[in-house]
C-alpha cells in the first residue's frame, strides 16, 4: 500500500478517523475523501500553476510539453503565468492571517474602552511589555495602555509608519538582507494590496520582482498580522502555561452535550467556555438528562482554547465532517477558516446544530449569530443553551464513538519554554552547544487528502526526535503528533539519547505545542531569540521548518515569511510552480544566496527527516559545533 496516496483505500493512520469514514459510507454519507476521488483526475495545467483566470480574455493555459500555444491571450508566458498564480496564493494567506490580527484588535480596544462585556486583560506584564515595545509611557493604567497598544497595532496595517513593530525583534543582519533585497515590510495591508495590483494584467511582468513581492506580503503577515493575532490574544486570554487535557474523537462523551469549537480566533470560543461553566446551564443540561457540557476543538480554534484552557483537541482539519458523524454532537461552532462549505450539509442529516458567527464567514444551511466584541458573552450563552437544549433530539442508536482519548501536554509559549529553563534561552543553547539537542524543526501545516492522514507529520517528526532534534509545532501537525503519543512526557523514550536525557530533565515531551497556525509567530520569534543570544543571524542557526501534508494558502504565506526570515522549509506537496524551470529553480535555489534559507520538496517523510538532518549537522559544522 502506498501509503501517500489517499485516493486508495487507506485514506487516514489514525483509527478514529477510519471507523467513522465507513460509519459515513455505512450510511451514504459523503466525505472529502469521495469528493476528492470523483475530481480525479484533477487539472494538470493548474497543478503545475500554468493556468489563468485573472481576466476575462482567459481562461488561458500553456501546454508544458510545448506542442499547444506557450503564451496566454494577453502574451503572458509560462514564467509570468506561474509567479502571478503563486503571488496571489501568498497575498491571500497573507490577508486571511492578518485579517485575523485585526479582529484581535479591534477587540483589544473594545475591552480597553470598556465596550465589552465578558473580556478582560488577562496578561498585564504581556501588555506592559508590548506598550514599551511601542514606545509608550510605562507608568499608563492597563486600560489607557491597551488603547494606546490598540491603536498603534491599527497603524502596522496601514502606510503612515513605513515599518513594522515586530520586525525589530530581528539581528539587524536579518534586517539588511531585506533591505538589498527590497522586501522589508512597510505595512500589512500596503504589502496585499500592493501584491493583488501588482498580479492584475498589464502591471508587473516580471517573474523575479513578483516573488518578491510575494515573498514581502509573507513577511507582512509573519512579523506583522499573525504575529499581532498572537500577542494581543496572549494579552486578552492569557499567555499559555504547559496543560494536561487529552486528544481524538474519544474526547466526546455519550452522556453529555458536545459542543465543537472549529476555525481560527479564538474571540468566540472563549466566550463558549466561560458559557459553559454557568451553573444555570449545568443544571438545565442535567434536566435533560446530559451529566455535563463537554467542549472539544478542531483545527486551530480548537489549538487556541487547548493552550490556554486545556479544552481537548477532538481532531484536525480531515476530521471535521466526521466528528459530526459520531452523532454525538450538539453543536458545531464555527468562526472562520478551513471550514469545509460541506459541514453544514453533514450537520443536516444528525442532530447537530451548525453555527456560524462572523458575518465575513457564512454558510447556507447554517444558523448564524452575528458576534462583535459588544456582545460575545451573550452570544457565548445563547449558543450554549441551545446546544443543551438540543441534547433532547439526540438519536443515542447512532452514536458511536470508536476511540479512548490519548494525553497530551499542551501550552508551550515561547515565554513558558523559557520560564522552564529558568527565565534565559541560556540552558537550551547550552544542550545545543554540547549536542544533547542537534537542532530544533517547526514542523506545521495542514490535513490534504492526496496524503494519507498524518502520516507525513508522525514518520518526519518520529524520524526527528530519534536524532536528537527537538519538534516545535503547531496547527493540524500538532494534532496529529499528540494522537501518536508525541506530547506526554513519556514520549522522551521515544528520542535519541542526548533529547531524551534533556525531555527527562525537564519533565517535558520531545514534541512541543505552540499553539495554532497563526502561533508559528512563537517559533520564529524564538528562533530570534536564539540568533540574538548566538550573535548570529538566524540562517546560522540548526533550524528547519517543515509543512509534511500542507493544502491551504495561509501554508503558503508561512513558508514564505519562514524561508524570509531565514529557515530552510520542506514541503511535502509540492506548490503549483512546476509549469515555470525559472521559478522552480529560484524557490529551490536562488534565494538562499540572498536570505541564506531556500525551500525544499520532498513528499517521502523519511526522506525529507534526512534532508533536515543533514542540514541541521551542516549549520552546526559551520557555528564550529561538534557534528555526526
Amino acid at each position: 500500500m502506498d501509503h501517500q496516496d489517499a485516493s486508495k483505500s487507506n485514506f487516514s493512520i489514525q483509527p478514529d478517523t477510519l471507523a467513522l469514514k465507513e460509519k459515513a459510507r455505512q450510511e451514504g454519507l459523503e466525505t472529502i475523501w469521495d469528493r476528492f476521488a470523483a475530481q480525479q483526475p484533477q487539472c494538470g495545467f493548474c497543478e503545475l500553476g500554468l493556468s489563468c483566470r485573472i481576466c476575462v480574455m482567459g481562461p488561458c493555459r500553456i501546454d508544458p510539453f510545448g506542442d499547444g500555444p506557450q503564451r496566454g491571450v494577453c502574451g503572458a508566458d509560462a514564467d509570468i503565468m506561474v509567479a502571478r498564480n503563486l503571488a496571489r496564493m501568498v497575498a491571500a494567506g497573507a490577508a486571511s492571517h492578518s485579517d485575523h490580527g485585526r479582529d484581535l484588535v479591534e477587540t483589544l480596544l473594545a475591552v480597553a474602552e470598556g465596550k465589552a462585556p465578558g473580556y478582560k486583560l488577562n496578561d498585564l506584564e504581556k501588555l506592559s511589555g508590548l506598550a514599551a515595545e511601542f514606545g509608550m509611557a510605562p507608568d499608563l493604567p492597563p486600560e489607557a495602555q491597551a488603547k494606546e497598544l490598540a491603536l498603534a497595532l491599527m497603524e502596522e496595517y496601514g502606510i503612515k509608519k513605513g515599518f513594522l513593530q515586530f520586525t525589530r525583534r530581528l539581528p539587524a543582519a536579518r534586517l539588511e538582507k531585506w533591505a538589498k533585497l527590497g522586501i522589508a515590510p512597510r505595512g500589512i495591508d500596503w504589502e496585499i494590496s500592493e501584491m493583488l495590483h501588482r498580479t492584475h494584467m498589464g502591471v508587473d511582468n516580471d517573474a523575479v520582482n513578483l516573488l518578491l513581492q510575494a515573498l514581502r506580503s509573507a513577511l507582512a503577515d509573519g512579523w506583522g498580522g499573525s504575529m499581532i493575532a498572537t500577542e494581543v490574544s496572549d494579552v486578552l486570554f492569557g499567555t499559555p502555561k504547559p496543560v494536561a487535557s487529552q486528544v481524538n474523537i474519544g474526547v466526546l462523551k455519550k452522556d453529555q452535550v458536545n459542543i465543537i469549537l472549529h476555525g481560527h480566533s479564538p474571540l468566540v470560543s472563549e466566550m463558549v467556555a466561560q458559557a459553559a461553566a454557568d451553573p444555570a446551564l449545568l443544571q438545565r443540561a442535567q434536566d435533560l438528562g446530559a451529566q455535563g457540557i463537554n467542549l472539544a476543538g478542531l483545527c486551530c480554534t480548537g489549538n487556541e482554547v487547548l493552550m490556554r484552557q486545556g479544552i481537548p483537541m477532538a481532531g484536525n482539519h480531515l476530521l471535521q465532517e466526521l466528528a459530526i458523524v459520531t452523532g454525538a454532537v450538539e453543536a458545531m461552532v464555527v468562526d472562520y477558516q478551513c471550514i469545509m462549505p460541506s459541514v453544514p450539509e453533514m450537520a443536516s442529516c444528525y442532530h447537530t446544530l451548525f453555527f456560524t458567527t462572523y458575518d465575513k464567514a457564512k454558510f447556507p444551511k447554517a444558523k448564524h449569530l452575528s458576534f462583535s466584541p459588544e456582545n460575545g458573552a451573550a452570544m457565548g450563552r445563547e449558543l450554549v443553551s441551545q446546544a443543551v437544549e438540543n441534547f433532547a433530539r439526540r438519536d443515542s442508536a447512532r452514536v458511536s464513538i470508536p476511540a479512548a482519548p490519548q494525553a497530551q501536554v499542551s501550552g508551550f509559549s515561547v515565554e513558558a519554554i523559557l520560564a522552564a529553563l529558568g527565565g534565559t534561552p541560556g540552558p537550551l543553547l547550552d544542550a545545543v552547544k554540547a549536542g544533547q539537542i542537534r537542532g530544533a524543526v517547526g514542523v506545521v501545516g495542514c490535513n490534504n487528502p492526496k496524503i494519507t492522514q498524518d502520516y507525513g507529520h508522525v514518520n518526519l517528526t518520529k524520524a526527528l526526535i530519534a536524532a536528537d532534534i527537538l519538534v516545535l509545532d503547531t496547527g493540524c501537525a500538532a494534532v496529529a503528533h499528540a494522537k501518536a503519543g508525541f506530547k506526554v512526557p513519556e514520549a522522551a523514550d521515544l528520542a535519541g539519547p542526548g533529547l531524551k536525557a534533556v525531555c527527562r530533565a525537564l519533565g517535558i515531551p520531545p514534541v512541543l505545542h505552540m499553539g495554532s497556525c497563526v502561533d508559528n509567530t512563537r517559533i520564529i520569534n524564538l528562533c530570534a531569540a536564539l540568533a540574538g543570544a548566538l550573535g548570529v543571524d538566524l540562517d546560522h542557526l540548526p533550524v528547519a521548518a517543515a509543512a509534511p501534508e500542507w493544502y491551504s494558502e495561509k501554508a503558503a504565506t508561512i513558508a514564505c515569511y519562514a524561508v524570509a526570515s531565514g529557515v530552510f522549509t520542506v514541503l511535502g506537496v509540492a506548490p503549483p510552480v512546476l509549469g515555470s524551470a525559472a521559478v522552480t529553480d529560484l524557490l529551490l535555489n536562488g534565494l538562499e544566496a540572498h536570505l541564506g534559507a531556500k525551500f525544499a520538496v520532498e513528499p517521502d517523510p523519511l526522506k525529507a527527516a534526512a534532508l533536515i538532518i543533514n542540514h541541521v549537522e551542516g549549520k552546526r559544522r559551520a557555528l564550529g559545533l561538534d557534528a555526526r
